[in-house]
């Protein structure tokens, strides 16, 4: 097994040390190309594709970067200190990749995939490894604690089996939310799993607080009605001037946020677009093929999460949650680690998103009550992160202190895999917590995966193409029949 993995990863390193963008452009090219697309087509594809990451990468950064300094402020007039360093993802994306085992766990999930294809226990194939290191963390995870390889396998064996069926359940609301019901795209990414939790709180609300939903607003629909003061624009502007004023910072710092935050909200909107360019070549192969092979079945793209982007929703919400997430973090018990990396909660919200289709006072009440989930889990994966960035001497790490992130993808996923490890031990009362976590875990998402099912039939009857198994016969079909 370890000359196995030594080998992949002497072919595979150099690529993987390309980033996200490149290695999306390799991947979508030739499966584009491997399905009989043209390859100057296919490789259109790929670099739109990797233009779109590399865009929303950098429009994160520049919204990131511009409200650190601004938290970091408000941080330094409490005069509270939070041990913990906040670096955000990338530098944990760089640790995972790092690890000798996440290519072993991305071929056993391309495996898994292609069964579940091959057996028609899904209709997605998933074509975002990179993000296969939210899996690899995972398991990686379980194993610093104390579990084996084979364990630890089993674990994200168990996940992504459960993040592939995810995809197929949530692809009709990403057609809702895009208003586009011919597109292939949905996503595997880990951020939707916490979906059942966020449906458990959002059923809550629909008992307990339906009445706040008559404050709500549509971003688009205020757009149309009031102009530019309801536009994406004008929510940046809001947005920088409340994160300014809680900071404390002067007028020209205030007009810095409100117009970065501005001119950011209006390009994940543009870029968003993009991924749906970008997969057009691929989908018009799988088309063919599914045709021409597959007796027409229709088969999703799964992607990275940000094709998803142009609502903005997500931006506005996550603006909201990122000053209500430092707040939390300095009060909450036992927490250890201060929200700045993570600041712009791109863990956080596009699940929000999709559970309550963009009603932003549910997404906001709904974050706040599971942000803690998000700091707790960073806080407890903090010995492990810091463990493996030194040893494998992981640049811009500081040499001093723990590091986490305040928004990685995954957390129950992250305490499920430190109850593995422990109970690997043979602490008898882990194994019970463990059992407890994983059983809870799989009837939560079984609950949640029948209630996306009644909405996908709620847009079935609405008369919405949801998909071979729950399309409306078309006027020509009827027509013929």
């Amino acid at each position: 097994m370890s000359t196995i993995i030594h080998f992949a990863n002497l072919i595979f390193k150099p690529i993987i040390a390309l980033g996200a963008a490149p290695i999306m452009l390799i991947v979508l090219t030739l499966i584009a190309w491997a399905i009989g697309v043209k390859f100057t087509k296919a490789l259109e594809g790929g670099i739109k594709l990797a233009i779109a990451l590399t865009g929303i990468s950098s429009v994160i950064g520049l919204l990131t970067n511009a409200y650190q300094p601004a938290i970091a402020a408000f941080v330094k007039s409490t005069g509270i200190q939070l041990s913990i360093t906040d670096l955000g993802w990338a530098p944990l994306a760089t640790i995972t990749w790092g690890s000798p085992y996440t290519l072993f766990f991305l071929a056993v999930m391309i495996i898994i995939n292609l069964a579940m294809l091959f057996w028609k226990k899904t209709d997605t194939l998933d074509v975002d490894i990179f993000d296969i290191w939210h899996l690899s963390f995972t398991g990686l995870l379980a194993i610093f604690m104390g579990a084996n390889l084979f364990t630890a396998t089993l674990l994200v064996a168990f996940i992504g089996v459960l993040k592939i069926l995810n995809s197929d359940v949530m692809k009709p609301t990403f057609n809702d939310l895009l208003d586009d019901w011919e597109n292939p795209m949905t996503t595997t990414h880990l951020n939707y799993m916490m979906n059942p939790i966020i449906m458990v709180f959002d059923k809550i609300f629909d008992k307990a607080f339906p009445w706040l939903d008559k404050f709500d607003f549509d971003a688009a629909e205020l757009n149309e009605k009031i102009g530019f003061w309801g536009s994406r624009f004008a929510i940046g502007v809001y947005l920088g001037i409340f994160i300014g004023l809680i900071a404390k910072q002067d007028v020209i710092t205030i007009c810095t946020l409100s117009f970065t935050a501005a001119t950011c909200l209006e390009l994940f909107s543009i870029i968003g677009s993009w991924f749906i360019a970008a997969v057009e070549p691929l989908s018009q192969g799988v088309s063919d093929l599914a045709n021409k092979h597959l007796n027409g079945r229709k088969l999703n793209i799964g992607l990275d999460w940000p094709f998803i982007a142009g609502r903005a929703e997500v931006w506005a919400a996550a603006n909201v949650l990122a000053p209500i997430m430092l707040l939390e973090a300095l009060i909450l018990p036992h927490n250890g680690i201060l929200p700045l990396g993570g600041i712009i909660g791109m863990g956080v919200t596009p699940a929000l998103l999709v559970v309550t289709r963009g009603k932003i006072i549910r997404m906001i009440v709904i974050g706040t009550i599971e942000l803690p989930l998000f700091l707790y889990a960073g806080t407890a994966s903090a010995p492990f992160i810091t463990s493996v960035a030194r040893k494998l001497n992981t640049p811009g790490i500081p040499k001093t202190g723990l590091i986490s992130s305040s928004t990685k993808e995954g957390p129950i996923e992250q305490f499920i895999a430190i109850l593995l490890g422990k109970a690997s031990k043979g602490d008898v009362m882990m194994i019970v917590y463990f059992l407890v976590a994983i059983v809870a875990y799989l009837a939560i998402f079984l609950w949640y995966r029948h209630e996306m099912k009644k909405r996908n039939q709620k847009y079935f009857e609405d008369g919405k193409d949801v998909g071979k198994e729950l399309r409306l016969p078309k006027k020509s079909e009827v027509e013929n029949v």
